[in-house]
């Protein structure tokens, strides 16, 4: 395991690969960790070098005192793409970490070369949605509110308590430290990335699952709609976090659209 102090956060984090090769960056959810990306980086290959890591808050990584703001998560990958000597990169992001990318790419797009944002937009929820979430869960926990994050996150095939897998991510949220997952529900609450988005000039992939009823396809769809030359994609038979559910497909279409970026 892997631990470095950058922004003021320790984060655990993993670097994968042989220094010469592309370098892919993956940015978690929210109440995930870096784990929901395993199988997807699995199947492709030996052409990249991965950077994993558990945002501020979340797995291994230091819960800092909530609130926390957006600019405090793309801040925290910039310096740990600093502190790898990692001049260049494509980000991959789902939900949260989604907008952490985009975010990334409007700061830093001397870091940034291409995007692939799953399950993902610009703005996510509303001030409303995120102040219940945030007290929800400040008085009652997360599992209080698990089993409707769940139904968004999963669709109902793979929600079976036989699925070991399932209940394994049940697991993930539910021990997410509670002080990182309201501090991230404000970061998302306070978030609207619309005119910076707009401006993006580098590839971008942006991909959802047809089950997702947390983004929805139509939400990521005005997302890509947003960025000149955006791709979109969607992947059957998945929720919200199709890298868990079909790591093939998200592999697949992940492999095709930076191979047409030239990112190889």
């Amino acid at each position: 395991m892997a631990f470095s102090r950058v922004n003021g956060v320790v984060l655990h984090h993993e670097l994968r690969g042989v220094a010469e090769r592309p370098v892919l960056v993956f940015a978690n959810s929210l109440g995930t960790d870096f784990r929901i990306w395993n199988d997807v980086v699995a199947r492709l290959g030996d052409r990249y070098r991965v950077l994993l890591y558990d945002k501020r808050g979340h797995g291994l990584s230091e819960a800092t005192p909530a609130p926390y703001g957006m600019a405090d998560h793309v801040n925290d990958l910039a310096a740990l793409l600093d502190h790898h000597g990692i001049e260049k990169a494509a980000v991959v992001g789902l939900s949260v970490g989604g907008m952490i990318a985009q975010g990334l790419a409007a700061l830093r797009p001397d870091l940034v070369a291409a995007l692939v944002l799953c399950d993902t937009a610009h703005r996510i929820g509303t001030e409303e949605f995120w102040n219940a979430r945030i007290n929800a869960v400040l008085e009652n926990g997360i599992e209080a509110i698990s089993d409707g994050i769940l139904q968004r996150w999963f669709t109902p095939a793979y929600r079976s308590p036989d699925n070991a897998d399932y209940i394994g991510y049940r697991n993930m949220l539910v021990r997410s430290p509670v002080e990182g997952y309201a501090g991230t529900c404000a970061a998302l609450r306070g978030a609207d990335l619309t005119e910076s988005t707009r401006a993006l000039k580098i590839p971008v992939l942006c991909i959802v699952g047809d089950q997702d009823g947390s983004t929805p396809p139509d939400l990521v769809r005005s997302a890509a709609d947003l960025i000149s030359g955006a791709e979109f994609r969607i992947i059957a038979d998945a929720g919200h976090i199709p890298c868990v559910e079909q790591p093939a497909a998200v592999a697949d279409l992940m492999a095709a659209f930076l191979k047409s970026a030239r990112y190889v």
